[in-house]
């Protein structure tokens, strides 16, 4: 028997959404194109996930997995690479084809780059994207973290933490990270405002990162071993955009709420639509893209919609 539907993505959305749709009677199938989770996993700690006081990402990407796994076909590292649309949909990986009658696309997003000299070249020599997985490479060592969001103060505190002496870089003049996060390493790390990275220097490893002060005009070079990147993500829209999904002006695909998108039954879920990026939310957009296929294919919203 044919998937009646497949996900696109094995992330919290994905997860949550293959965990609804089988358990709606659907015959679902989650194809992932490397290891379940997306960046929920490198969360240093969750503490705003309904039931769960505090959690790491990672633990809690596992029990999401874990449950998932209770009802629903998880396939890692098997990404697509294309889709046929036509009356049902043919899934394309490098390991077959799968019929549908029925898609979500739960892509999530990848870490935002700085573009300024020296990142490429020092990509896994000192610049990191992920605090929680390389972190501990940096103990007693002292690091820059570029951001000024909640994923940056956590991976500050993370840093700090572990014994890394903490350099918060941020372009504006205030942080935008939650209070609560601010306070919890007020005193213990170094904040430089009004500052962006103009270059990452260094010979075969990250030795310093030059500042540029747009407040004051001036540069300054900080010597550091690692460089933590965290000023935001771009949506993984690639293969929407490919099959005629529309996307907004920053390139997230655009849903209704019930997370219909342009084409009849295709929906998106996720860090992917864009909006408020946070795990709870994920899961329930992927829990609303289920019921909204489960509806489209036993009593079809396209046929009555006017």
């Amino acid at each position: 028997m044919p998937h009646e539907l497949i996900i696109v993505g094995g992330g919290p959305a994905g997860l949550s959404a293959g965990i609804y749709g089988i358990r709606s009677g659907l015959k679902t199938l989650i194809l992932e194109k490397a290891v379940a989770g997306g960046l929920a996993g490198e969360a240093p700690l969750v503490e705003n996930y309904p039931g769960m006081d505090a959690i790491r990402g990672m633990e809690l990407v596992e029990k999401l997995k874990a449950h998932a796994a209770k009802y629903v076909e998880l396939r890692e590292f098997e990404p697509v690479k294309n889709i046929e649309v036509g009356k049902d949909f043919l899934v394309h990986t490098e390991k077959g084809e799968y019929p549908t009658r029925a898609l979500i696309l739960a892509t999530g997003t990848t870490h935002k780059k700085l573009g300024v000299k020296g990142e490429n070249e020092f990509f896994g020599k000192g610049i990191s994207y992920c605090a929680t997985c390389d972190g501990f490479l940096f103990k007693g060592k002292r690091v820059a973290v570029v951001g000024g969001g909640n994923s940056a103060a956590m991976d500050a505190i993370y840093l700090d933490s572990i014994g890394c002496d903490v350099t918060l870089i941020h372009r504006r003049d205030e942080l935008r990270a939650e209070e609560y996060l601010q306070k919890r390493f007020a005193g213990q790390v170094d904040i430089r405002l009004n500052s962006v990275v103009e270059e990452i220097t260094g010979d075969n490893f990250v030795k310093g990162v030059r500042i540029h002060n747009t407040k004051e005009n001036t540069k300054k070079d900080l010597e550091v071993a690692g460089v933590f990147v965290s000023i935001g993500e771009d949506p993984n829209s690639e293969l929407a955009a490919k099959i005629g999904i529309s996307l907004d002006e920053e390139g997230y695909i655009t849903t209704d709420k019930t997370q219909r998108t342009n084409i009849p039954r295709i929906y998106a879920a996720g860090d992917v639509t864009g909006g408020v990026k946070q795990i709870v939310v994920a899961c329930s957009k992927g829990a609303v893209a289920a019921l909204s296929a489960f509806e489209d294919l036993r009593n079809p919203y396209w046929t009555k919609k006017v």
